[in-house]
């Protein structure tokens, strides 16, 4: 693996100052900074400043670039602005609950904002094709009473689709699932993950 000089971390978590998947994300984040003392990290917080995909979106985004008036322009920035985080990262930390089964509705809105044709991904013969390349991706999940990778898990498989899609395949599952059932026993497998992937990043680089 490359040296780490970008790190991009987005937070899902409607919760401010009580979320577990902030908080083991402020224990990678910190051991990645003890193992790349060198790297900038860029903070995304999705229940912050974040838009909507609407009507107004939709026809900016499939308008020609030459072809697209201001208004057009201003409001494809966003999501711009978004996925120039993304292309500039070379290792993204994604902390999200699970929200009634699925993904929170910010986190979601996210996604439609970054997955651009021509952009983050291509079609081609052979199907899509993601733009986004030699990335590491790190999704940490909690959930309350849900084991991931069980019927009822609509996030774990989907979010790997997602950035699968737009060209990202080193990602690395960090669950804290079922925490209504042992919160502290699902925490300390989820910091036990997190020791282990930063450890073995480190060897492999």
């Amino acid at each position: 693996m490359s040296t780490v000089k970008q790190i991009l971390r987005i937070d899902a978590s409607a919760s401010a100052s009580t979320s577990s998947s902030k908080k083991l994300g402020d224990e990678l984040i910190q051991k990645l900074e003890e193992s790349h003392p060198e790297a900038h990290i860029e903070h995304r917080d999705l229940n912050q400043q974040l838009t909507f995909v609407d009507e107004a979106w939709v026809g900016a985004n499939f308008t020609p670039v030459e072809q697209r008036s201001t208004e057009q322009q201003d409001r494809l920035a966003f999501s711009d602005q978004l996925i120039d985080e993304l292309q500039r990262a070379d290792r993204i930390v994604l902390t999200t609950p699970m929200y009634n089964f699925g993904v929170p509705a910010t986190l979601k809105a996210w996604i439609d904002l970054i997955c651009r044709a021509g952009v983050t991904f291509q079609y081609t013969s052979q199907g899509p094709v993601g733009l986004l390349k030699d990335k590491q991706l790190d999704i940490i999940i909690t959930t309350g009473g849900v084991p991931l990778q069980s019927p009822v898990d609509f996030v774990s498989d989907y979010l790997k689709q997602v950035f699968r899609f737009i060209g990202i395949e080193n990602v690395n599952i960090i669950a804290a699932d079922q925490m209504n059932v042992d919160a502290e026993a699902s925490f300390q497998r989820a910091l036990d993950q997190i020791g282990e992937s930063v450890e073995f990043a480190a060897l492999s680089a």
